[in-house]
């Protein structure tokens, strides 16, 4: 099978060529700290990598179990590991996997780095997507590190040697954030999601025990949330505009990939940020990894 191999330059060395077939699915893969981080962030990115045939998986470092106020531990785990799937299924990604790390006690230890490179190099990963190591929370920071730590190590064969090291390095960007601090997010890969957005929707709202009990619980608004179904949908769909909101410097990227007209008539949106470590792809290359863009 014909695979997309890149070239790398790190201290003069020449991990690969830069050679893609256009006909070859892609192999994305999200690595984020909890069950429905990456829901709010590349849901949409994702329905439209699978919907055009590319491999998209999903993986929550943590298991969850710290996240409500009423429940915990493995029953909480179980829930939200069967939330995930459950979102999974209406993306149509591959998989949303969920590891059995405990939620809130996440660091950016050796084993659990070597756990994140095993899992992109069985992806045999092309794109890696992962959360910045700036965050208010200490699972989010210590997974955008972990991440970023493995990013050099999936190419070097005498690290986590039982499986074999790729043989390119993937592109790795960060995830949106609204944090300024050392750093504000920065997006260069910004995709409409207008049209996937009732799909986004569907999917979030399988997360349950986040988005209509622990979440509006720390903010004080738990008796906000309806009881029906679909006045629970209006309501979250109502309290996370934010999520896909279109900044000024998202609208100048957009212009950038999909031209003026459309991007002044979009109204959701999506965007990543290139990592300094990984592949350093051309604007070509970009428009191959996401050929959504522009359409």
């Amino acid at each position: 099978m014909k695979r997309f191999f890149v070239v790398l330059l790190i201290a003069g060395f020449c991990l690969g060529q830069a050679v893609m077939a256009e006909d070859d699915p892609l192999n994305i893969i999200a690595v984020f700290a909890h069950p429905d981080d990456a829901d709010g962030r590349v849901a949409g990115m994702s329905i439209k990598w699978a919907r055009m045939g590319h491999n998209v998986k999903w993986v929550s470092i943590t298991n969850g179990d710290a996240g409500h106020q009423e429940t915990g531990g493995a029953r909480l785990a179980q829930r939200r590991r069967a939330e995930s799937a459950a979102a999974g299924k209406v993306y149509g990604i591959a998989e949303y996997k969920t590891l059995d790390y405990h939620d809130a006690e996440l660091v950016p230890s050796l084993h659990i780095r070597k756990q994140v490179i095993r899992e992109i190099r069985e992806w045999d990963a092309d794109i890696v997507l992962g959360l910045r190591p700036n965050d208010y929370h200490p699972d989010h920071r210590y997974a955008g590190t972990l991440v970023m730590d493995a990013a050099y190590m999936v190419v070097v064969p005498n690290v986590v040697s039982d499986v074999p090291a790729l043989k390119k390095n993937p592109v790795f960007l960060f995830m949106r954030d609204r944090f300024t601090k050392p750093n504000p997010f920065e997006p260069e890969v910004t995709v409409i999601v207008d049209d996937v957005y009732e799909q986004i929707i569907d999917g979030n709202i399988c997360h349950e025990s986040q988005y209509f009990e622990w979440l509006p619980w720390v903010a004080g608004k738990l008796d906000e949330v309806p009881e029906d179904k679909a006045a629970r949908r209006e309501w979250f769909k109502k309290n996370r505009k934010g999520r896909t909101s279109i900044t000024p410097e998202m609208r100048a990227n957009l212009e950038k990939w999909y031209g003026k007209e459309k991007a002044a008539k979009a109204v959701h949106a999506e965007t990543l940020e290139i990592a300094e470590y990984g592949r350093q792809p051309s604007d070509e290359e970009i428009r191959k990894l996401f050929p959504m863009l522009g359409e």
